[in-house]
């Protein structure tokens, strides 16, 4: 018996109704002392009350499984991408009843208002939609469901417990590589519309001969083939493939600036999984370097299907480091691991001039066996303050000290360029979008 109310007692909570009612009661004692003609009232009312209460605690607890609930989600979530979260209820009661459900989300996110409320009719199942939207790649730990049910007659509720202790990682973001592959595939770079980059020259990587159509380039005719053949014949040519295509990251105290909820280094983890992605679509390898005062990660390029997934694997829980890149380390390595001239694109923030400056040696010789491409940060911040007018001399100081920040990346794209160095200066929600142009682009001009 003390076993079977303890049960109950874990998971019985009482309604405000039920409160209410007894509250009534009370003032009908309360008023009996003065109104004599009340009589037997309140005693009758009191009694309706506690009969009740039985009848609605039997009704939700003579069912052991009153209502089946289940959580929806993914393996694994994606990093400053919103992703579905589904919660299904059903209802096995055989009358209508009132759900609460509250679903405990990972701390990380910081939100305790994913609190639902509906109503359900007997075998009826429902669906909860929400979205969340991680801004750190880790272990993410949902609690449980609690759903609490109330009968129509609502004098208390019964707790249930669903999926308690589930573990999903946070993935570098992959919800959005589909939007990607359109611009590999496409004949033109595009900018989702907006950006189309000339193609210059064609691959010297014979394909086939076949009959000219309109719009073929009339260089392209073969001669000797239009005349056995009796008519206009072509050479068409592929793009070279199975280039080397390296990501190198940046994991030093620089890349730990944040925007928008991601930090830099989140940012060039989910520009890197992409351009990976573009890469192996077009047929190149695909392989990856982290670096801060020593190195990290090393996955050597290539263009198996699990490629992408090793590198992702690779990706999910590195953190940023608080000294120094060491460059002279990294030239060691590619000197080391990429054996063929190949495309390295190294993300990482310069914040001066003089930063710069005592990298460059390090890069330029990197640059000499590669093509080197840098890619570095605008800081959005110091734009919007660059463009404000100023209201006073503080405000004058300010925007003359954004403005020699931002001359100063400039410059830097400058610098770079002048020793044979791309650059990309891109503010971070654009990152993914200009490095794949960036890549595209110069596979159409055959630099690579």
């Amino acid at each position: 018996m003390k076993k079977f109310f303890q049960q109950y007692y874990t998971n019985l909570f009482l309604t405000d109704r039920l409160f209410t009612a007894l509250g009534f009661c009370i003032v009908l004692f309360l008023l009996k002392f003065f109104f004599a003609w009340l009589g037997d009232i309140p005693e009758i009312a009191t009694g309706a009350v506690f009969v009740l209460f039985f009848i609605d605690l039997f009704i939700l607890y003579r069912n052991s499984k009153g209502v089946e609930v289940k959580r929806f989600t993914s393996k694994r979530l994606s990093n400053g991408d919103e992703n579905p979260i589904q919660i299904e209820i059903k209802n096995h009661y055989g009358f209508g009843v009132n759900a609460r459900v509250i679903d405990e989300i990972p701390f990380q996110f910081q939100i305790r208002d994913k609190d639902f409320r509906l109503h359900l009719k007997p075998a009826e199942i429902k669906s909860i939609h929400y979205n969340l939207r991680p801004t750190k790649r880790g272990e993410y730990d949902f609690g449980f469901i609690r759903t609490y049910i109330s009968s129509p007659l609502g004098l208390i509720s019964r707790r249930y417990n669903f999926d308690g202790a589930k573990v999903l990682p946070v993935y570098p973001s992959f919800i959005n590589l589909g939007q990607y592959e359109l611009m590999a595939v496409s004949r033109y770079l595009t900018e989702f519309g907006i950006k189309k980059i000339r193609k210059v020259g064609q691959s010297s990587e014979f394909d086939q001969i076949k009959n000219y159509v309109g719009g073929d380039d009339i260089r392209t005719i073969n001669w000797k083939a239009t005349a056995r053949k009796g008519g206009l014949m072509v050479n068409t040519y592929t793009d070279e493939k199975s280039q080397n295509i390296y990501c190198i990251i940046d994991k030093s105290r620089v890349m730990r600036m944040p925007f928008e909820g991601l930090s830099l280094l989140d940012y060039a983890i989910n520009a890197s999984v992409a351009l990976a992605k573009v890469a192996m679509l077009k047929e190149d390898k695909a392989g990856l370097i982290t670096i801060s005062e020593t190195i990290g990660s090393i996955v050597p390029a290539d263009r198996k299907a699990s490629q992408l997934g090793s590198i992702m694997n690779v990706l999910y829980k590195e953190k940023t480091r608080y000294l120094e890149s060491n460059l002279e380390v990294l030239y060691s390595t590619v000197r080391s691991v990429v054996k063929q001239r190949g495309l390295l694109v190294f993300f990482t923030n310069f914040e001066s001039l003089s930063a710069l400056q005592r990298q460059l040696p390090y890069l330029k010789r990197i640059a000499k066996y590669h093509l080197l491409v840098v890619v570095f940060f605008e800081n959005t911040e110091l734009k919007g303050l660059s463009t404000d007018p100023a209201k006073d001399v503080e405000g004058i100081y300010h925007k003359t000290i954004a403005e020699k920040f931002i001359y100063e990346k400039k410059l830097m794209v400058k610098e770079l360029n002048k020793h044979g160095i791309l650059a990309i200066l891109t503010p971070p929600q654009k990152l993914t979008v200009n490095v794949i142009n960036q890549y595209l682009a110069l596979k159409a001009q055959q630099r690579i």
